[in-house]
Parts: structure tokens; sequence; C-alpha cells
């Protein structure tokens, strides 16, 4: 299963852990992904996504999944989030 925000296309970096006499090993840093049920208003239903915490602050700001999947890159969603932007698409 892919370590990636089905919203915002987040995933995983590479760096280095750097140890006191400055030896690197690589590493990875993984996104904070949460499993979450998000309510659209105009479909009143709720979908399930694995999102970042970082993207649940977002929506938040924005005003909601309906607006944020309205202003979000079809090349970033998930295929299980386009199903849900098509269908708001549909509903206004």
């Amino acid at each position: 299963m892919a370590r990636r925000c089905e919203l915002t296309g987040k995933g995983p970096m590479s760096g280095n852990n750097v140890s006191h006499a400055k030896n690197r090993t690589k590493r990875r840093f993984l996104p904070n992904l949460c499993n979450v049920t998000l309510h659209s208003d105009k479909l009143g239903e709720g979908f399930k996504f694995k999102v970042s915490a970082g993207t649940l602050r977002t929506i938040d700001h924005v005003g909601g999944l309906d607006v944020f999947l309205a202003k979000a890159d079809d090349a970033q969603l998930s295929s299980n989030a386009l199903k849900v932007k098509r269908k708001l698409a549909k509903a206004s």
C-alpha cells in the first residue's frame, strides 16, 4: 500500500541521518497519514480518504472538502478522490 496522500499526492522523501561524527546514512521521511472520513456538504455523505495531517488543516482553512476538491489539480488526486470530484461536478 502506497504511503501517499490521496488529495495532495504528498509522499515519502529521502534524506540522511547525520551522526555527531557527521556520518551519513540514508533514511526516509514518511508523511503523517491519517485515515479519515470527510463529509461533503453538497452530496450529504461521507467519504473515506488516507490524507496527511497538513492536508486536513488545509481542507479546514479553505472551507471544506467540496471547495478543496473544486480547486485541486486532477493530476495529484487519487482515483477515489477523482470519483468524488466528478460526483460533485454533476451535483452542481
